[in-house]
């Protein structure tokens, strides 16, 4: 039995397929069409599952839609109404899609997908929440789901039990901590729904000096976690904009222009937010365990994909172990929706371990063979080399420990926002340079960004605090002790981006100016070939960790084809490239300038 799940119409459109309850296949619609965040219905990502399946549309028995777009209409159109007159030109900018598109999804699923059968429309948290704890290793535990908004709800929490969910409590829109967080995303000057992770990583160059303005001003959190806010401050409700004149008034000045000068002030303000998000995050969360007086949780929606946050949410002891969702986002509605279908509509039975997971490593998008790698390159005409599979990994940590930068295509695509050594750009932990160097020649993005590192999971805890694996990228810890670096009285007491290019550990390139860092464990069971390039680097060169970046520059989503892999690589000023066993020299390749693949600039907005 043939389940589809589909999330669009917002940001990080995507479609998964189920097979008798197995996940098949998944990926964002972003990866194909090269919009980034592309919000439009998943036609490339739909035909890429089932053709992964070998069916069509007329094997599906179920097609389900991450929300229900009537209540989500309703919402807005009362919302509009309670503010008016306000917000007259959002709403006739908003409304004509509404009525031409967004409220005929049936409709659109039945030609789209030349479809007659049922069609399913699980509210949004619901399918957010059901993508992290069916998903999870738990067959007993509570879940807590916080992003911008779904229909009405903007946080959530229940209880998952067996092939059950039951939802307890819910915070309704306008009230949000997602929503929250990306006004400050705005008024730092980055773009929200996707920069937001920007403001994360900018936090530990500052200190909390407006917390206690956006308590008293913005937000009123309860001892429970639920909160209410001051809308007077924001403009998200009904207008173009996330905050108003009054906010820009509190916070002393307009929002920062893209692109700008970043000052301490951004700094301060992201330190600030960062640290109310995690403390309304751990009330809530230590309600929900008082609650539910469930050992586990699950997490989902935007907000879990803040890992700061849930590194400290771990490290609390409120749960016994917590599982976040790897496409927490929209993206990972698709999934969560198709679960629903198959264990809440259907009532088939499920079996969780306690141990592993049902994500198979999150390597769930497409995956190209040798023959169709070599088809390729041998057909634009480009230089490589073939590697065997046996020396292969050795061949790779070689290069790295020669201070190259190498783009990593191989398997199967990552499903969700992180690249999980399948299409990753890698280098060198060791090197103070390899954190500047990928970020403006590779990547061309801000240089205060830290790197994550990739980490063999039998060496996480010698080299991070932390008692577990983290595959998905979703946990910050700080670099062991024994591998820190001392800094002089004087670098102590550096601020700001001044504290950048201090190395601070053995593996300088991955930890950031806090000691902390993003943690990829990397399991032989889901990604060998990863395993064992970083098993062979360990062995030869003493190190278990190398750095691990998406395979994209800025402004651009990750790599999906081996065309997408080969012009990024010439893009930029990556050393080598590897897809699957060929093995490209930048030196050996001959200018794209005039090659018929240069289509356009890259959009570095």
């Amino acid at each position: 039995m043939y389940i589809l799940g589909i999330s669009s119409y917002y940001h990080d459109s995507a479609a998964c397929l189920l097979k008798d309850g197995e996940i098949i296949a998944a990926a964002q619609e972003e990866r194909f069409t090269r919009k980034k965040h592309d919000q439009n219905f998943p036609s490339n990502a739909i035909k890429y599952c089932l053709s992964e399946a070998g069916i069509n549309s007329s094997d599906l028995e179920i097609v389900a839609f991450y929300d229900k777009p009537f209540l989500k209409f309703e919402r807005i159109l009362e919302t509009y109404l309670a503010f008016a007159p306000k917000g007259l030109g959002s709403f006739l900018k908003a409304i004509p899609l509404w009525i031409k598109k967004k409220l005929w999804i049936k409709e659109l699923i039945k030609d789209e997908l030349d479809y007659s059968g049922t069609i399913l429309f699980p509210e949004h948290h619901a399918s957010h929440a059901a993508s992290a704890f069916y998903a999870s290793p738990f067959q007993n535990a509570a879940f807590l789901t916080m992003d911008g908004v779904g229909e009405w709800a903007t946080t959530s929490y229940g209880i998952g039990n067996g092939n059950k969910m039951e939802m307890l409590a819910d915070i309704k829109f306008p009230h949000s901590l997602g929503l929250l967080y990306s006004a400050i995303t705005y008024y730092t000057g980055f773009r929200v729904n996707s920069g937001e992770y920007k403001v994360m990583g900018l936090a530990p160059y500052g200190e909390p000096k407006y917390k206690d303005l956006i308590y008293k001003h913005l937000i009123d959190v309860k001892d429970d976690g639920s909160f209410i806010m001051d809308m007077s401050y924001f403009n998200y409700s009904v207008g173009l904009t996330m905050t108003n004149q009054k906010f820009d008034n509190l916070f002393g000045g307009s929002p920062r222009e893209p692109e700008s000068e970043l000052t301490q002030k951004e700094m301060d303000i992201a330190r600030s937010v960062q640290e109310v998000t995690e403390e309304i995050v751990m009330k809530m969360a230590k309600h929900v365990r008082k609650t539910t007086k469930k050992k586990y949780l699950c997490l989902a929606g935007g907000v879990a994909l803040n890992c700061v946050s849930n590194g400290k949410l771990l490290r609390s002891g409120l749960f016994d172990d917590i599982y976040i969702q790897p496409a927490a986002g929209d993206a990972g509605g698709a999934l969560g929706c198709a679960l629903i279908a198959w264990y809440q509509h259907l009532g088939n039975e499920r079996h969780a371990d306690g141990k592993n997971d049902f994500m198979k490593g999150a390597y769930l998008g497409p995956e190209f063979s040798n023959d169709e790698i070599k088809e390729y390159l041998d057909k634009k005409g480009y230089s490589y080399q073939k590697l065997e599979d046996k020396d292969l990994p050795e061949h790779i940590a070689d290069l790295i420990a020669d201070q190259k930068v190498i783009g990593w295509f191989q398997g199967r695509m990552e499903f969700g926002p992180r690249a999980l050594g399948a299409r990753t750009i890698i280098g060198d932990s060791r090197s103070a340079e390899t954190q500047k160097t990928i970020n403006l020649k590779i990547k061309y993005r801000e240089s205060f960004r830290p790197f994550a590192p990739s980490v063999r999971e039998e060496n996480i805890s010698e080299y991070f605090d932390i008692d577990r694996p983290s595959p998905y990228m979703l946990l910050v810890a700080d670099v062991h002790k024994d591998k820190q670096l001392k800094m002089t009285k004087e670098q102590e007491g550096y601020f700001g981006l001044k504290k950048l290019n201090i190395a601070r550990s053995e593996i300088p390139a991955v930890t950031h100016v806090d000691y902390s860092a993003r943690i990829q464990s990397v399991s032989k069971q889901t990604n060998p070939r990863y395993h064992e390039m970083l098993t062979q680097f360990n062995n030869k060169y003493g190190c278990a960790v190398v750095v691990n970046t998406s395979f994209n520059v800025r402004g651009e989503p990750i790599v999906c084809t081996p065309k997408d892999a080969y012009l990024c690589f010439m893009r930029t000023e990556m050393d080598y490239l590897i897809l699957n066993n060929y093995l490209l020299k930048k030196e050996d390749q001959k200018p794209l300038d005039n090659d018929s693949d240069w289509m356009s600039e890259f959009d570095l907005d």
